[in-house]
């Protein structure tokens, strides 16, 4: 989520080599195969309809599933809260109120939840959030007590310097090995005014993962020893990829296992990345596909790797990631990236392609006509839309 207007030059990134996703599932289909998978398919229309009854939410940043059914989602202000279907009946119950803690403005706020990935036997949420009245960003564990996280269950986990209040980035995940993954922005104002991006001795710009099991206030997490850049020198080794400016929102697909982000832009591109280890992804040199600096320093950043989706300001102003489709209510749609704009609402699709540069199509779904914050999904691997003031909506394939 950013909005900044600023001048960068153009160029284009170095291509990644992609010779080794044949294991993804999706590489072997043509580009008539994609035009026949767009979201909308012979029998069926995309729609969004709302859920929870259609409860007003103010600014949703998360919405998790529970093994009980339940739905919990965090809202920027400092709330969490579980969200109960009986029939007609909703009820709702406070878990978290970090309010009195959470510095509340602008892209501050609380900005990510996660579950431990065993959250019936260990029963933790892992919170980011700006602390009130401190210039860092914290990462939090809070333990499920009763039906609520008392506060006074808090194990602080890493605490980031933040040099000003924007680009603090934001999303917490497990990847499928265990380990929790934390996206990072740049630290903020504009055009990444310390270079954090290509600063491998900061974890600004980054996405960090540690290990966050059998942890305690002495040792509030580990470094994973398989980490790239582990016993390096200038190197910070928490770090598993670089050079990203923002990157708002990012999920493992439950597949494949890759991990895609959204990198929000500066003033001309917005772009979808997949994340592996030890990639840089080019900001401050590179915004998107695009040269940010001088010709010579494009030239002389080899190895930068490119996104696997790009749009222009034209569409929309901030990128929101999402998450690859694995549900079964649309067939059509399986295997495709779902993604949206802040700014423009717009919802779209990644459609492999092989016979694009990038191995991958992108074609809109539906037009939301609201400010998409986040993506989530339910437990049966249907996509759910959060959007600013208003419902929690659910993409759906109505009959024509």
């Amino acid at each position: 989520m950013d909005e900044e207007q600023l001048q960068p030059t153009t160029e284009t990134l170095q291509q990644q080599d992609r010779s080794d996703e044949g294991d993804d599932g999706q590489r072997d289909r043509t580009a008539s195969d994609v035009q026949a998978s767009e979201a909308s398919s012979p029998g069926f229309a995309p729609a969004l309809r709302p859920i929870l009854g259609g409860f007003q939410f103010h600014q949703p940043i998360e919405m998790l599933a529970l093994p009980d059914g339940s739905l919990l989602v965090a809202e920027q202000r400092g709330y969490i809260t579980r969200f109960v279907e009986d029939g007609d009946e909703i009820e709702q119950i406070g878990i978290l109120d970090l309010t009195e803690s959470v510095m509340f403005r602008g892209e501050q706020g609380l900005l990510s939840v996660a579950q431990h990935p065993q959250f019936e036997s260990q029963p933790f949420l892992y919170v980011y959030y700006s602390p009130r009245g401190k210039s860092i960003t914290r990462l939090s564990r809070f333990r499920i007590v009763q039906g609520v996280a008392p506060p006074a269950t808090e194990l602080v986990i890493i605490e980031i310097p933040q040099p000003y209040s924007n680009h603090n980035g934001g999303a917490v995940r497990f990847g499928p090995d265990g380990m929790l993954y934390l996206g990072l922005g740049d630290g903020g104002a504009a055009n990444d005014p310390q270079g954090h991006g290509q600063n491998r001795e900061t974890l600004l710009g980054t996405i960090i993962r540690i290990d966050v099991n059998d942890i305690d206030t002495a040792t509030p997490y580990r470094i994973p020893a398989d980490n790239p850049f582990l016993g390096i020198a200038g190197v910070r080794p928490e770090v598993w990829a670089y050079g990203l400016r923002n990157p708002w929102r990012m999920a493992f697909d439950p597949e494949t296992g890759l991990l895609w982000a959204g990198d929000v832009g500066q003033d001309r591109v917005e772009e979808i990345v997949i994340i592996r280890e030890g990639e840089n992804h080019g900001w401050n040199v590179f915004e998107g596909d695009q040269c940010f600096r001088s010709e010579d320093d494009c030239a002389a950043l080899s190895g930068a790797i490119a996104p696997v989706g790009v749009y222009g300001h034209d569409e929309g102003c901030s990128v929101t990631g999402g998450l690859v489709y694995r549900g079964q209510a649309m067939p059509h749609m399986v295997g495709a990236y779902v993604f949206g704009d802040f700014c423009s609402g717009t919802i779209w699709g990644l459609w492999p392609d092989n016979s694009s540069e990038t191995g991958w199509t992108r074609s809109p779904i539906i037009e939301s006509g609201a400010p998409i914050a986040s993506f989530a999904a339910g437990d049966d691997g249907e996509i759910y839309v959060l959007v600013f003031n208003g419902p929690i909506l659910k993409l759906v394939g109505e009959e024509r």
